[in-house]
């Protein structure tokens, strides 16, 4: 009898085309999605003379240096010519792309799975820490860095050592105005930003299957940012439900033997992980971040933290990011004024979160100015057909178009020198959204409490009452 296995060991194994003297294995990618920021691996291989392997498993998507605004006559010239060079790759190279005006485009890591290009059991690669995304459908995904995208171009392979194996178990029912971005926070806050270094994640138990797919792919999303290298959930009916029909998708008899396969991805019973760890869901608040990295974050019932009352070795950093912030010691995070607000991002920039934020602001007036970028195209017309466009205008806040946006500043969308912005993004480091920018992570609904009232809050009292 075989031992009973992980869903990492089943998906390593078959994509395993053979493993070196030092353990390092070459797996074979089923998908390689590259974005603007590829352009030195089609350098590398253009250097050398090759073509890209398998250009139908490569898709190319205009996400980064996307414009929110004025896409017909984009002003700066660097962001022209980072589109144009993924243009020019595409083109010579022959890849499907998802440009500016195409009806389809957004995010990568939305576009994806919108388009059904990501599949349980495949094994999906882009040059984006994000990847890990991708994970919620039972794929094996991750980001990968320059040298390896132009290796997966020209091979359609990638060379890696398998991670060690990781369960985190959440069970019971997350409350009024918990997430799946609060359940991410919390766990990073709890292990720290390394807490799962060398790590592969499997989410398991009650509160991560009562997730929709959305909840499933921020909590994939945020993985990484525990140190992971990636995350993942086991596929079920959800996973089926969100994929059938899609563009990418098996068709027909296809279809019902595929979700069969998918089916048998699960970690097998019994199967040992290298290590386990067991949160309640019923222990997990709206949570917030209030200093640099995702780790340092705090119900936002909390007190923000003493640095001598943290670990020694984590006291210098927490002094620091209390600077930087402009933040005290001791005083309370709820009722932290914050001077913008932004909703978006692969971490929450799809339709749920959009919903999520409206719920918070039907009918009300934000305080702040904000930004509200859909993940994709798609999820922009979703969510205009809902009429979610006119609840966020109403509001008082900018709807714009699908892109990173404000999550990385390079298309125009920054938070300005030392203010303070609410934000739905996965990364709150110093400059990330701006020189100076001082990012608090947090839910899409929490982000519109903090618009309504201009301040860090909880969300749970302004949704008391309101269909969610």
């Amino acid at each position: 009898m075989a031992s009973p296995q992980t869903m990492l060991d089943k998906l390593w194994s078959a994509h395993e085309v053979l493993r070196r003297d030092d353990g390092v294995s070459l797996l074979w990618v089923d998908r390689h999605l590259v974005h603007e920021g590829s352009h030195h691996a089609f350098a590398k291989i253009k250097e050398r003379g090759l073509p890209v392997a398998e250009t139908a498993l490569t898709f190319a998507v205009v996400d980064h240096y996307a414009p929110t605004r004025d896409r017909s006559r984009i002003a700066d010239p660097q962001i022209t010519r980072m589109i144009d060079t993924l243009r020019g790759n595409a083109a010579a190279h022959g890849l499907r792309i998802y440009d500016l005006e195409d009806p389809h485009q957004g995010i990568v890591h939305v576009v994806g799975p919108e388009e059904g290009l990501t599949l349980p059991g495949l094994l999906i690669n882009c040059g984006d820490s994000h990847t890990s995304t991708h994970g919620a459908f039972g794929a094996l995904a991750f980001g990968i860095g320059a040298t390896e995208v132009a290796h997966v171009l020209a091979t359609q392979t990638v060379w890696q050592r398998k991670p060690k194996s990781m369960r985190i178990t959440v069970d019971g029912v997350l409350g009024a105005g918990v997430t799946a971005k609060d359940v991410a926070l919390g766990w990073i806050a709890k292990l720290g930003t390394d807490g799962a270094q060398g790590h592969a994640v499997e989410y398991a138990g009650s509160a991560i299957r009562g997730l929709s797919m959305e909840g499933r792919m921020t909590l994939c999303n945020l993985s990484i940012e525990g140190g992971a290298r990636f995350g993942m959930v086991a596929p079920d009916d959800k996973t089926f439900a969100y994929l059938d029909g899609r563009h990418f998708s098996p068709k027909g008899a296809d279809w019902k033997a595929a979700c069969a396969d998918w089916a048998a991805l699960a970690s097998d019973e019994g199967a040992v992980f290298d290590r386990e760890v067991t949160l309640d869901a019923e222990e997990i608040s709206p949570t917030v971040t209030w200093g640099t990295s995702p780790e340092q974050a705090l119900p936002i019932t909390a007190a923000i933290p003493d640095p001598a009352g943290v670990p020694p070795e984590k006291a210098e950093a927490a002094r620091m990011a209390i600077e930087y912030m402009g933040l005290k010691a001791g005083d309370m995070l709820e009722g932290t004024p914050v001077d913008q607000v932004f909703i978006g991002s692969c971490t929450n920039g799809r339709i749920e979160d959009l919903r999520a934020a409206a719920a918070v602001l039907r009918g009300r007036t934000a305080r702040v100015p904000g930004l509200i970028s859909p993940g994709s195209a798609q999820v922009k017309a979703q969510a205009e057909a809902e009429g979610l466009d006119r609840i966020f205008t109403e509001a008082g806040l900018e709807w714009v178009a699908s892109g990173c946006s404000m999550c990385v500043g390079m298309n125009g969308d920054l938070v300005g020198e030392g203010k303070r912005c609410a934000s739905s993004t996965n990364r709150n480091f110093k400059g990330r959204q701006g020189r100076g920018a001082r990012t608090h992570l947090m839910s899409p609904a929490m982000v519109a409490a903090a618009a309504v009232t201009g301040t860090l809050t909880d969300v749970r009292p302004l949704l008391e009452g309101r269909a969610t």
